[in-house]
């Protein structure tokens, strides 16, 4: 599965357009994590366990997206991009999108 953030890929060209494919994830930081987050700040510095946290919500709604794309049996996914909201105070959402889409090699 060839995945980019382009419309176009370079020795390739888009023969069908299979439509719009998603994957998003709801995560949520538990009360450890929030007071350890809580005492970085005061010293400042990367939180570097709700970066974990944002990788793993990102990696599986990449992967959730690229399952929807392989049911499609698409050979790529083009104009991917990523997008997050909050959901609560302590849970956010990341979401994947971009366009499914059949390929032939020039």
């Amino acid at each position: 599965m060839i995945l980019t953030t382009t419309e176009k890929l370079e020795g390739y060209e888009v023969v069908e357009t299979l439509g719009l494919v998603m994957g998003n994830v709801v995560y949520s930081k538990h009360l450890g994590k929030d007071i350890a987050a809580a005492f970085k700040t005061l010293a400042g510095g990367e939180i570097k366990s709700y970066t974990e946290l944002l990788t793993e919500a990102r990696n599986i709604a990449l992967q959730r997206m690229i399952a929807e794309a392989e049911k499609l049996n698409a050979d790529a996914v083009i104009g991917l991009r990523f997008g997050g909201s909050s959901i609560m105070q302590s849970a956010a959402e990341v979401l994947a999108y971009g366009t499914a889409v059949k390929l032939r090699k020039l």
